[in-house]
């Protein structure tokens, strides 16, 4: 499946997502001294620089030929939608330079910040409980913007971000090269650990295998849904062309190359795959897998007929996995109130504009 790449009309360059050495290169070639490139990096990075204008240290000559004839751009997206709900989940819809919209979250705690990221414009996965993929997709988002979203939750909610999901809008594994240059950006200029860096991805024939050869520190969540293939079909259409038992062949592979456990991702969805027997099937898959499994009770979306399962439901099923010796635990929702749900404020934001 190949996604469409950022508009090729778009030709300002942007400077965000560049390493001080690219920096300095740049600056360099602007006829500036090299020292420059350090102080374009400090801005970037941690000033938050939206603009050359803004970075004052600069000759204000050289700020304003740039400002009447623009080749570069700090490459950041402007907040469209901001909302806050009572637990201190803040929520944002971001405009990017061609108009697309796309949704970043800020999840606080009292000792982190998770951001929860968004690698596309939309999702070709179509998976039916989704919000995102009722949405459909427009195209991969550039490095540029996926460090944004990091950079954007930072200054807005004037806290450190600490954690990082790749749980937002899209499929991260078909963006992957921006994926992982993202990465290396969080990581080694905004000063974020692998470790706490988790990629989630539904499954994408050979990718996880690909992304275990990175050997990167991140934790990698996939996405199972079902224990069963005629199951996890019905929820995931893609999981025809990538039957089970070969995505958990990709799995092992990925743990065996990697030494790190993989976390399994499994929305619970009333009626659908949260029975005990279900349970007990989701036991059978993993079993000796380097593994931890993530419950996520279901966050109801308009455009799904799926419910939230009850509090018992939920609490037999743990119950049943933690008998088989799974580590496993469950998500406590956050931010319902700001259409939680991946891909939710943003839809509602574009049938608002429909009608």
């Amino acid at each position: 499946m190949t996604a469409n790449p950022i508009p090729a009309s778009s030709k300002v360059l942007p400077l965000l997502g560049r390493s001080q050495s690219e920096l300095t290169e740049w600056v360099v070639s602007q006829g500036q001294p090299s020292y420059r490139g350090k102080q374009l990096y400090a801005w970037l990075y941690e000033k938050g620089a939206r603009s050359l204008d803004d970075i004052t240290v600069f000759p204000k000559a050289w700020r304003e030929e740039f400002a009447q004839n623009p080749t570069v751009e700090i490459g950041r997206s402007q907040i469209y939608l901001h909302k806050q709900t009572r637990d201190g989940t803040e929520k944002f819809l971001l405009k990017l330079a061609d108009g697309e919209i796309v949704e970043t979250v800020g999840i606080p705690t009292s000792k982190r910040l998770t951001v929860c990221v968004s690698t596309q414009v939309g999702c070709p996965m179509g998976c039916d409980f989704c919000a995102t993929g009722k949405g459909g997709f427009r195209r991969n988002l550039a490095k540029h913007e996926i460090i944004d979203q990091v950079l954007t939750v930072q200054e807005v909610m004037q806290q450190r971000v600490s954690h990082i999901v790749f749980m937002g809008m899209g499929e991260p594994l078909l963006n992957y090269e921006n994926l992982v240059g993202a990465i290396g950006v969080i990581n080694k200029d905004i000063g974020i650990g692998q470790r706490n860096i988790t990629v989630s991805t539904v499954g994408i024939p050979n990718q996880i295998p690909r992304f275990a050869e990175e050997h990167l520190q991140v934790t990698l969540a996939v996405s199972l849904h079902a224990p069963t293939q005629e199951v996890r079909a019905q929820v995931i259409p893609s999981a025809d062309r990538y039957p089970l038992i070969a995505l958990m062949d990709d799995c092992r592979e990925y743990v065996e190359i990697t030494g790190r456990r993989i976390s399994f991702e499994y929305t619970l969805l009333a009626g659908v795959n949260d029975s005990a027997e279900q349970a007990q099937e989701l036991a059978y898959l993993i079993r000796g897998f380097q593994s931890h499994v993530n419950l996520i009770p279901y966050n109801p979306v308009s455009d799904a007929d799926y419910k939230r399962p009850s509090e018992r439901a939920i609490q037999t099923f743990v119950q049943i996995l933690e008998d088989h010796k799974i580590a496993v635990s469950v998500r406590r929702t956050r931010g319902l109130e700001a259409d939680a749900a991946c891909g939710q404020l943003r839809g509602q934001h574009e049938k608002a504009l429909a009608k």
